[in-house]
């Protein structure tokens, strides 16, 4: 069974653009990015759209579709009205490069700034052991394809542009969150989170968690933990007095 779609969109570059009005074949069980390409191939082939695995596991089709940020491959047709008119934009937070793809380098340049893993200097590689509970722990984590809709929902960076230079978005606070839970990691990652990534910017709405392809849960097992290492170590008044009596940082 096949319908005509309407979709709206967004064609343009970093020096402006628009929604376009489209009407373009669809057949059953077929998802955004397939609609994207028959558009590509009947009527805009100079359509600019970024994609690779189409299996929702690369994290290069993210885009803004009816305002939700989504996977274009992800995302079936059959959860539409076949009268609805369907808009896929651009994601919103990051700079547009052309059409529906965006320059997404302020995530390279984030991931950059977290330390890597610090094992003890006297343990050698293959020594390294972990219990069950605590490997479960960061595997959650760990399943993140790096689509960057965490990134882009979150209205820290999405509604205040200016904050990107003091905050790393959710997907590297996870990543903080990761380490600091390592058992093995010897770095202070609870001061770095709050000083050098921003994490104090941070209010907990979840928004991140609820966009994620993988149901990472950001907020509750990564952001939450970590905001409550930050108020322990600064208001608890039991780790305030070790911190005088034995000189802790």
């Amino acid at each position: 069974m096949s319908y005509q779609g309407k979709f709206r969109v967004w064609r343009g570059d970093d020096s402006g653009g628009a929604l376009e009005d489209f009407t373009v074949e669809v057949n059953e069980g077929e998802v955004v990015l397939d609609i994207i390409h028959r558009l590509q191939a009947t009527q805009a082939p100079d359509l600019a759209v970024r994609w690779n695995c189409k299996a929702g596991k690369c994290g290069s089709c993210s885009a803004e579709i009816n305002g939700r940020p989504r996977l274009l491959c992800m995302t079936r047709m059959s959860i539409f009205e076949e009268s609805e008119t369907i808009t896929v934009t651009p994601m919103r937070a990051f700079p547009i490069i052309r059409d529906l793809v965006t320059d997404v380098s302020f995530n390279y340049t984030k991931a950059r700034e977290v330390p890597s893993f610090a094992p003890p200097k006297d343990l050698a590689p293959g020594e390294y052991r972990m219990q069950q509970v605590d490997v479960e722990r960061s595997q959650e984590f760990r399943k993140c394809i790096e689509c960057f809709l965490c990134q882009n929902t979150c209205h820290v960076v999405r509604d205040h542009e200016e904050n990107k230079e003091a905050f790393s978005g959710p997907r590297f606070l996870m990543r903080v969150a990761e380490l600091e839970m390592h058992p093995l990691d010897t770095a202070d990652r609870v001061d770095q989170a709050q000083e050098e990534h921003g994490l104090g910017l941070c209010n907990i709405t979840k928004c991140c968690s609820e966009v994620c392809p993988e149901h990472i849960h950001i907020t509750d097992n990564a952001l939450i933990p970590m905001k409550e290492r930050v108020a322990d170590r600064k208001y608890d008044p039991i780790v305030w007095l070790g911190n005088k009596l034995f000189k802790r940082s």
